[in-house]
Parts: structure tokens; C-alpha cells; sequence
């Protein structure tokens, strides 16, 4: 066998595994940092939000899409769950609530191979929903869903447990209360 058979049989074979590279679906991870913010702005009611800064990373080749994304919070102490859609983009703020100057959540679009922060808002479902989950420090656990149009049974998704260190309502005048986890690292799916 001559070497340019050799060199034209190891471009061929690199130009496969390019090609099946390329041809990759969407692979889609969410990360959430050691910190998310909790507020309650309105005594006696069911309204919550969380602020849960995430990173989306593609890691297939073509692009993906996050058509919504739901949050599940646990009190483990009584059991009681809430669950909160993605309302909002931004850092929450009573003064930016009043003049609703938040991007509403839209579809988020993660090109192949490449990552997108946002920091999203999560709101209370409805009426439905218990009030306050959140009423004492100490831990919560958390479950972050997001629908990339595959089926319910395959939607990524990413537990974790974040604690309230304090509980003051007076702050959620100004903005949210830290929810620290417990061994300060980062969650990300499996």
C-alpha cells in the first residue's frame, strides 16, 4: 500500500467523523450557580419569585431551542411543593416590577457547540399553587425543567438544594434574599 492511499484513506476517514460531528442533534445542559435569589413582595399571598441565573450549553452541533422552562421548589421539612413558570429575564426589583421594566421570557435559541447566560424570573403558576413555600430559613429543594421539544420524557433537567440563611421581608423592597447551596458549587445536568 502506497502512502498517498494511506493519506487519502485517513481524509476520509476524518472527513466521516466531521461530518457526523456536524450532523450532531442539539444536546442541551443547564448549569445554576451556588446563588439564587427569593422574594415575596406581598404578605398573604401565593406570588414568589425566584431569580435563578442559568447557563444553557449546546453541546451538539446543531441548534437548540428552550421553549419554556419550570421550576419545582420543595419545603423538605412539610413536603409541600409549588411550582413557578419562566415569566421574566432580568435581576428582580420592586421598582423595576412597578414599572415592568423586565424582558419577558421568549424562546431562548442555543447555536451548536456554544453556551447563553440568562438570568430568569420564576413566577407563582396560578392560584392553585400553595402560598408561600418559602417562610424560614433553612433548605429547599429545587427542580429545573426545560421543554426543548422532545418529549416530556426526555426534557433536560437539574436538581439542587438551596438554603435561605435569613428570612427579613423588609429587603424585598429593594430586591431578593440569597439562597446559598450548601457546598457552594454549581449544579449542572447529567
Amino acid at each position: 500500500m502506497e502512502i498517498s492511499e494511506i493519506a487519502a484513506g485517513a481524509a476520509l476517514a476524518i472527513s466521516v467523523y466531521n461530518l457526523w460531528q456536524s450532523l450532531k442533534r442539539a444536546k442541551l445542559k443547564v448549569f445554576v450557580p451556588p446563588v439564587v435569589g427569593y422574594s415575596s413582595p406581598y404578605q398573604n399571598s401565593n406570588f414568589e419569585v425566584f431569580e435563578v441565573p442559568v447557563t444553557l450549553v449546546n453541546e451538539g452541533a446543531r441548534a437548540g431551542i428552550v421553549l419554556a422552562i419550570d421550576l419545582e421548589v420543595t419545603d423538605p421539612r412539610t413536603r409541600v411543593t409549588k411550582r413557578f413558570y419562566a415569566a421574566d429575564f432580568g435581576r428582580w426589583t420592586m421598582t423595576r416590577t412597578r414599572s415592568g421594566a423586565y424582558e419577558p421570557f421568549a424562546p431562548i435559541s442555543v447555536p451548536g457547540n456554544a453556551s447563553t447566560p440568562k438570568t430568569v424570573l420564576f413566577y407563582t403558576r396560578g392560584p392553585e399553587e400553595p402560598n408561600e413555600i418559602v417562610r424560614e430559613p433553612g433548605p429547599y429543594d429545587f427542580r429545573l425543567t426545560l421543554d426543548d421539544g422532545r418529549g416530556a420524557s426526555r426534557r433536560p433537567s437539574v436538581t439542587f438544594t438551596r438554603a435561605l440563611r435569613f428570612y427579613d421581608a423588609r429587603a424585598f423592597q429593594e430586591g431578593t434574599l440569597a439562597m446559598y447551596a450548601p457546598d457552594w458549587r454549581t449544579s449542572v445536568n447529567d
